[in-house]
């Protein structure tokens, strides 16, 4: 397998955390969506990260979709999400919660770089969508009894939380300041002291 795609992105590292906790074997294309633009059209016609090209050629898109196949690979007893019912429902709202913000971010991140003026108006809303977003995560944080939603490691609402907040955290400074969310800080500091978040991580690069 091939993951496509840099660590910065919440959306890739998700994806990179999943495959090392699967024991995946992989290799690493670190190539920019701006930088490297023209090698992803094989692969990905959104020309979008991250992209798994599987050992048969077959190239799978979307981060949550990748996902859904490396749990079929590994069988309901070890995917790194309840198989079914409430605590999956719950699971995969903390995710949509996780990666809705940081889709939020992202294009927001865009607009203001390729537009020569926002609206104010779109510019509050925005903003107030992704600290709503990770004021939510926060709140999910608070409520938990244990180090982990999933189990006593990280499961996949796990990582996208901890991922999505670093992500903002370094991409909006002046918007994010992961103080003001106690309970999801200490749950990135948790996350990012693990091994393999150690491993599969990179400070953000502001594309241009």
């Amino acid at each position: 397998m091939q993951l496509i795609g840099q660590f910065d992105s919440p959306f890739v590292r998700r994806v990179g955390i999943a495959l090392e906790l699967y024991g995946i074997d992989y290799s690493h294309l670190p190539w920019s969506t701006f930088g490297d633009w023209e090698k992803f059209s094989a692969h990905n016609p959104l020309r979008r990260v991250p992209t798994l090209i599987l050992d048969g050629g077959e190239a799978l898109i979307d981060s949550a979709a990748i996902l859904d196949h490396l749990d079929e690979l590994q069988g309901r007893d070890r995917a790194l999400i309840a198989p079914s019912g409430p605590a999956r429902r719950a699971s995969l709202r903390r995710i949509a919660l996780a990666t809705g913000t940081a889709d939020k971010a992202v294009s927001f991140f865009y607009a203001k770089l390729f537009a020569p003026s926002l609206e104010p108006a779109f510019v509050t809303r925005t903003e107030g969508q992704i600290r709503d977003g990770l004021a939510e995560l926060d709140r999910a944080c608070a409520a938990r009894t244990g180090d982990w939603w999933h189990n006593s490691g990280p499961g996949h609402d796990d990582i996208a939380a901890a991922c999505v907040a670093r992500f903002l955290s370094e991409a909006y400074p002046q918007l994010v300041r992961l103080g003001a969310y106690p309970a999801l800080a200490e749950h990135s500091a948790r996350a990012e002291r693990l091994t393999v978040f150690r491993t599969i991580s990179q400070p953000f690069i502001p594309p241009g």
